[in-house]
């Protein structure tokens, strides 16, 4: 017979096995149920990423995407994006993964945002980049899911790095628009409260994100 001691060394054993089991409902994406699934991004969305292009649709340039161009136009923070998610990179439908080029100009800025559903790691190719600390070409930064993070050009030149997620679909919450930009907007006593400045600071901010 098993003493009452034992009993509980057990249990609190069994215990902590299931804690640090990897359960599958706290992976950002579920496993896939073929080898590939390339998406057909024409196809109506489904529970679980796109529905699989036919077999018979499928060629070998959809295993492959390119992230070697440097980017000719960048957005209002001087920064270029390639998509490497499922809607750039129809491969990584069903696979878990995702990646991204983000080509930042001299000055430019990743502005500060969080990603829902994906841990990201970063390599930095060219320039300098701040995340925290600044990294130069080769460095790696990790951001858990859902952390606010940046990043900020601080080199001469144009800066280049890659972000990969563990999901096809990280999602991205720009805190900027969370702040300034919702429906119903969240109103100015509030925010003027939160950062503790005047409602002047406030409507300039509002203002000059209208015009961009």
């Amino acid at each position: 017979m098993y003493s009452s001691s034992a009993s509980l060394f057990e249990l609190l054993c069994g215990l902590i096995v299931l804690l640090l089991l990897p359960f599958p409902s706290h992976a950002s994406d579920p496993d896939p149920l073929q080898d590939v699934c390339i998406a057909d991004l024409n196809a109506p969305i489904s529970i679980n990423g796109f529905p699989c292009k036919p077999a018979s649709e499928v060629t070998s340039d959809d295993f492959f995407t390119d992230f070697s161009k440097n980017p000719t136009t960048f957005d209002v923070f001087k920064r270029a994006v390639t998509l490497g998610d499922v809607s750039g990179f129809p491969a990584v439908n069903t696979q878990g993964v995702s990646l991204f080029r983000i080509d930042l100009d001299v000055g430019g800025i990743n502005p500060p945002h969080t990603h829902p559903r994906g841990t990201e790691a970063g390599i930095v190719t060219r320039g300098k980049v701040l995340v925290g600390l600044v990294l130069t070409p080769g460095m790696v930064f990790l951001i858990p899911r859902a952390l606010i993070h940046f990043q900020l050009n601080v080199g001469k030149g144009p800066a280049t790095f890659i972000p990969i997620f563990n999901t096809q679909n990280p999602g991205v919450s720009d805190s900027l628009t969370t702040l300034f930009d919702t429906t119903p907007p969240i109103p100015n006593e509030v925010l003027t409260k939160s950062f503790r400045v005047s409602d002047d600071v406030i409507n300039a901010i509002r203002k000059a994100r209208a015009s961009n």
